[in-house]
């Protein structure tokens, strides 16, 4: 295991700024994702750690030590690849010895490590195969297992489920998630896919244009979005222009008495669906209210997403387990509330003034 600081990271390709001024500190045993937009520098920032390219100015330090200067093949890191990048002519167990074999460890320790990682991905039985009979799913689960044989330092993975099924990548996530929890290797994940962020990583940093917007818990990043375009990336939001004047927050034509520390001056409200409060719904504490019309329903089983049209703006509306009075409530008029313990507000440069209560 082992702890990896990354300190006034910057790269830019000709006169593009890709990374700009990154600075993380990720702790010994941590699952950390680097999510976001493509084009936002999270695989740069994970070819700069791996040594595939070296970064304009910063300084990569792991354990204490700088390893900017040190090829990519003397980092101790392994790496999973999007696309597989399994060795087709090798067999399954040569695939996974490939990087034991380059240590030169003994036959029996390359064996026995061998057997151990694919035991780990559920492939033991399958040494003698080749990738071209493995499934896509299987053919990643070769590429975890050769990565881990080697017991890295740190283990890389770049979007390494997008290239599979919405049934597998959920059960890869899973095993992913628990192979690590398992070693202890200090992991750095690399997706634009929100939920599988959520699901699986201890901490998050949401990326943008080269830099880190914010940095949290799943449930920070997703409850408490300390910048809008966290809010807006991860996860559905709801905003909508409002303005304070006098103790007062405006939100359409309606306003309340509002005491949350921000100044006069226009802002945007912000709200997760689940959290709008439709007609018939029981609600505590303060909330403004609105006059809306359903302008569609999408039912999906255990919960129906409303779009509304409000005179402040539309809105998206989440109901769990809706009854049929709810399912039938196309075209008709609604009263929508949006409690003020639940919203989050955005000034005019994306920062938070106030954020929603979980």
């Amino acid at each position: 295991m082992a702890d990896l600081k990354i300190q006034g990271l910057a790269k830019s390709y000709k006169d593009i700024r890709v990374l700009e001024s990154i600075d993380l500190d990720i702790a010994s045993g941590e699952f950390f994702t680097l999510l976001g937009p493509s084009g936002c520098g999270k695989t740069t920032l994970l070819r700069t750690i791996a040594g595939f390219q070296h970064q304009d100015r910063g300084e990569i330090i792991v354990k204490g030590e700088r390893i900017d200067d040190k090829p990519a093949h003397k980092r101790d890191i392994g790496m999973v690849f999007q696309d597989y990048a399994v060795f087709p002519h090798l067999t399954v167990a040569e695939n996974v010895a490939f990087g034991l074999k380059a240590r030169s460890l003994p036959k029996a320790e390359i064996e026995a490590r061998v057997a151990e990682s694919l035991k780990m991905v559920r492939l033991d039985g399958y040494q003698s195969r080749l990738p071209a009979e493995m499934s896509g799913g299987q053919q990643q689960r070769i590429g975890l297992a050769r990565a881990m044989a080697i017991r890295p330092t740190l283990l890389l993975m770049d979007e390494p489920l997008s290239n599979l099924d919405a049934k597998l990548r959920i059960e890869l996530r899973e095993d992913i998630r628990d192979i690590q929890r398992r070693l202890g290797i200090t992991t750095i994940y690399v997706t634009h896919d929100q939920e599988e962020a959520l699901a699986v990583s201890d901490r998050i940093c949401v990326m943008h244009k080269g830099r880190a917007e914010q940095i949290g818990t799943p449930f920070e990043i997703y409850r408490q979005p300390a910048r809008r375009f966290a809010a807006s990336f991860v996860g559905t939001m709801n905003f909508l222009p409002a303005h304070i004047e006098g103790g007062r927050l405006t939100v359409g034509s309606q306003s309340v008495p509002f005491s949350g520390g921000a100044k006069s001056g226009a802002l945007e409200v912000a709200i997760r669906p689940e959290n709008v409060v439709l007609t018939g719904e029981p609600i505590a504490g303060e909330a403004i209210s609105l006059r809306g019309e359903v302008r569609k329903v999408t039912f999906l089983g255990r919960e129906a997403h409303y779009t509304l049209k409000t005179e402040a703006g539309e809105i998206i509306a989440q109901v769990a387990d809706p009854s049929a009075d709810f399912i039938a409530m196309e075209g008709r008029p609604v009263d929508v509330r949006l409690p003020l313990a639940k919203i989050a507000l955005f000034d005019q440069n994306g920062d938070v003034v106030k954020t929603g209560q979980a």
